[in-house]
């Protein structure tokens, strides 16, 4: 039997900070579960992003096309991990952006105002998002410094760290569109890394 997302969601807040049974209660009234099938847009370019999203089961992932067709994919979401396009959700501007679901995924979501009234309720869970944030902006500063100054096969150790659950997961396409690389590169590479350290976890 799959656990209750919600219960799934305040284990995860009570790991950062523990609540209350009243604030607990906040929580649970504030989000709600979704479920979205395999290969579902949830956002598209010119949409509002509406959710904030905890992942539950599955994976999201955030990209972009550009005018060549290249497909560049910012973010992955998988189990205990969230997704929102963070401009469009909190500024009600249109997104440049894709969200879709890679896999059958289910989430809880909060929307916009419930979200913010359960911000001025609860100082803890405001704190909790606070955080959030930090860690949130900390990977985001990481992976564009890696993409300004890191090699591939250094990005693709560093993707292997930061989502060890996908590397045999998700496809190589999906990885090579994350590192900015083309598959075939990304499968020469991952053989030279391999024959240089067999202790490497690699697909």
């Amino acid at each position: 039997m799959q656990p209750n997302p919600i219960d799934l969601l305040l284990t995860y807040f009570n790991r950062l900070m523990p609540l209350n049974d009243q604030e607990q209660a906040q929580v649970s009234h504030c989000f709600s579960i979704r479920a979205f099938k395999r290969r579902e847009v949830i956002v598209s370019p010119g949409e509002r992003c509406r959710y904030y999203m905890f992942v539950a089961q599955g994976c999201l992932r955030m990209y972009s096309d550009d005018s060549k067709g290249n497909r560049h994919i910012i973010k992955f979401a998988p189990e205990q991990t969230w997704m929102t396009d963070i401009d469009s959700f909190f500024h009600l501007a249109p997104s440049r952006l894709y969200i879709d679901a890679l896999e059958h995924t289910t989430v809880v979501v909060a929307e916009l105002d419930p979200l913010v009234h359960l911000f001025m309720s609860s100082k803890r869970v405001n704190n909790i998002f606070r955080v959030m944030a930090e860690n949130e902006l900390i990977l985001l500063q990481r992976r564009h410094l890696e993409t300004l100054s890191s090699t591939a096969e250094e990005r693709y150790l560093s993707f292997c760290d930061t989502y060890p659950q996908l590397v045999n997961r998700i496809s190589q396409a999906q990885i090579a569109a994350y590192l900015g690389v083309t598959p075939e590169f990304l499968s020469r590479m991952k053989r030279r890394l391999l024959q240089v350290n067999k202790d490497v976890f690699l697909t």
